[in-house]
């Protein structure tokens, strides 16, 4: 590097011992670098602190290095604040995963929240208009229009959770069904007969495939009639639904809630109704956030690998990204029992 001088690709190079060339190929994001390679270039780049022109790469890519982090549905048209969400431990785990996969590679995530019909309108012209090339989706109610809207404007666009219609996007998600299964299973292993569930907004798809796959394994198990409670995904919404299910069956032994913020309203109101868990009571969540370890006891549960999912959200946004028109893909996660002391 010259004295005094700002580093170059060519120090770069040197560093990285690769071509000038390959240093510009991994720095404007072209994939078909082997990952050693690049990760040996974005070693050097950090080292030497070098910094892209991206007034100079954007001519050439046409690309601006930001992708839109959409959240949509987070409240109704009227308009009420996203807050809640940001504070919920899933959202947070989207945006470190996406931010884990995205940050090496030179590429900022830009917020943006699509709660009304006039934010979602804003949400497409932005995209339309190039100012980020792509969206990341976080849909929060089945009946969002905007994969559609994204779709027919030709945006490159990856969705968090499968679509609850048919619309051409890709998506990522988890076996929920399959997940369910397992705190269905579990509870059975631990020989507990009268069981019921906390289950999540029902209009939500996943909520509506935990609820499925639980109740069909415990069928499977002999038990026809599994009593539910329908909470929102909140820690309140899951203390109410669990005393609704105490006062018509007292006597249960064993509870499935939907995601590990309702579970630790439910724990709350076993407390509350004198019952021991899981002595009494064995109760598994759904999600392994920072909420099941904070329960007390510790929450038994079913691994979400939210990070890993949104990282390749992120990478699948970047296959489309690279390659406009490609075939819109499907990638599904497989779920995990995590055991602690409630169950």
């Amino acid at each position: 590097m010259k004295q005094g001088g700002s580093p170059t690709l060519e120090d770069v190079a040197r560093v990285a011992g690769v071509s000038r060339a390959t240093v510009s190929r991994v720095i404007n994001g072209i994939r078909n670098v082997d990952p050693d390679i690049q990760a040996t270039v974005l070693q050097a780049i950090a080292t030497i602190g070098y910094v892209p022109n991206r007034a100079a790469r954007s001519l050439v890519t046409r690309r601006t290095g930001a992708v839109a982090l959409v959240l949509s549905g987070a409240g109704g048209d009227e308009g009420p604040s996203p807050s809640p969400i940001l504070t919920d431990p899933f959202f947070g785990r989207v945006v470190a995963g996406i931010i884990s996969f995205l940050r090496p590679r030179g590429i900022h995530p830009v917020l943006m929240f699509a709660d009304t019909a006039q934010s979602r309108a804003e949400v497409v012209s932005y995209l339309r208009q190039g100012d980020a090339d792509g969206a990341l989706l976080v849909s929060t109610h089945a009946a969002d229009p905007l994969p559609v809207e994204l779709v027919e404007a030709e945006v490159p666009a990856v969705l968090f959770a499968r679509p609850a219609g048919p619309v051409p996007i890709s998506y990522v998600d988890l076996d929920h069904r399959a997940g369910a299964a397992l705190a269905a299973d579990r509870l059975v292993e631990l020989g507990r007969r009268r069981v019921a569930s906390v289950c999540g907004p029902l209009d939500v798809p996943a909520a509506q495939a935990r609820l499925a796959g639980f109740q069909d394994a415990m069928a499977r198990h002999g038990h026809a009639y599994v009593p539910y409670s329908e909470g929102g995904f909140t820690y309140d919404s899951g203390e109410k639904a669990m005393e609704r299910l105490l006062a018509e069956r007292p006597d249960l032994d064993g509870v499935f809630v939907a995601n590990d913020l309702m579970a630790q309203g439910a724990l709350h109101a076993l407390r509350h109704h004198g019952r021991s868990v899981p002595d009494d009571v064995a109760v598994i969540g759904f999600d392994d956030s920072s909420a099941a370890t904070a329960c007390r006891p510790p929450l038994t549960t079913i691994r979400h690998p939210v990070e890993d999912m949104a990282a390749e959200m992120a990478r699948l946004l970047l296959d489309h990204i690279d390659e406009p028109g490609r075939t819109p893909r499907s990638v599904i996660f497989e779920p995990a029992l995590i055991v602690r002391a409630s169950g």
